[in-house]
């Protein structure tokens, strides 16, 4: 037999000893907990859930169905995730270029923050972030204005936003806020947190690659009279990018596992949502199951389009 039929073969039967153990698993399971009296099964998914989603992107009621609960603590984990992916790609190159600058200010505190934001564990950074917003902060009637519109306290962050009446600009009213948009402190503490923690990788990750081009390169730009910032952008960062990129992605994708961490804040994402189900239901397998293969999707669906930008970055450098 050939060899590439032998190792078809031999993948086949994993793959086939793999379902079998699936199965009498499932089987297995499923026997017990009939015996003790335990219901199983997804069902529960199109009961009321019976519970309320402190904010939500999808419009949800206690009175909808559990899976439309799942859907949007779903909604509510790409909501924080996705914005994360873009501010820490950009707060990560910005990062990047003040730790290589030519300003021993901005250098030294670049070089700290990207050490306090890799060593502290981003659990205590969630935390920490949260008392900060909570705590810290004014109440909504005092609340700080950054800008026309803009109010930051322990309600959260008021935004000009579009409504009912059309754009409106938040504006203090008696003992809170009327008005606009409002970003929750547990959203705010979730973004912060993804954020700042996945750019100080980030940032390392650009440095490492940046210096491992020919010193000279930088040299050349700057005597041709680029800037350092138009020598960094337009010279050094295309191409320390073809290194970078493997291991950026890889922490972009870490950045929508660590999203799963928001329970910690009481943040309705996914998890949390699996959480109050499963207390409500008592589906334990079925809840895990599915933040399971959502979170599985989710990692492959990401990891199919970095391996798509890797092997077109990879083209690009052959041509």
């Amino acid at each position: 037999m050939a060899p590439r039929h032998t190792a078809r073969l031999a993948q086949a039967l994993i793959l086939a000893a793999f379902l079998g153990l699936a199965a009498l698993l499932a089987t297995t399971t499923a026997e017990h907990l009939a015996q003790r009296g335990i219901r199983s099964g997804f069902d529960f998914l199109l009961e009321p859930a019976g519970f309320a989603l402190g904010e939500s992107l999808l419009a949800f009621e206690p009175e909808d169905s559990t899976l439309r609960a799942f859907a949007a603590g779903l909604a509510n984990t790409l909501r924080v995730a996705l914005p994360g992916v873009g501010l820490a790609l950009a707060v990560g190159i910005l990062t990047g270029f003040a730790r290589m600058g030519d300003n021993p200010l901005l250098r030294g505190l670049a070089s700290a923050a990207i050490d306090v934001f890799r060593n502290v564990p981003l659990l205590l950074q969630l935390l920490a972030w949260y008392f900060i917003l909570t705590d810290l902060l004014p109440a909504a009637d005092a609340a700080l204005r950054l800008g026309p519109g803009v109010y930051l306290s322990k309600s959260g962050l008021a935004l000009p936003w579009w409504g009912e009446q059309g754009f409106e600009t938040p504006e203090i009213a008696g003992f809170g806020i009327e008005g606009g948009a409002r970003l929750t402190p547990e959203y705010l503490a979730m973004l912060l947190g993804l954020v700042l923690y996945s750019a100080a990788y980030i940032a390392e990750t650009l440095r490492a690659a940046v210096e491992a081009l020919p010193p000279g390169q930088r040299l050349a730009a700057l005597a041709m009279g680029m800037t350092p910032r138009q020598a960094f952008l337009l010279v050094l960062l295309p191409q320390a990018w073809r290194a970078a990129l493997p291991p950026v992605t890889s922490q972009l994708l870490n950045l929508f596992k660590n999203a799963s961490l928001a329970v910690a804040i009481g943040y309705p994402d996914l998890v949390s949502v699996a959480g109050t189900s499963l207390n409500q239901t008592g589906r334990a397998i079925e809840c895990l199951s599915i933040v399971i293969a959502v979170y599985l999707l989710l990692s492959l669906a990401a990891a199919a389009l970095s391996r798509h930008l890797e092997a077109r970055n990879l083209r690009g450098g052959h041509e």
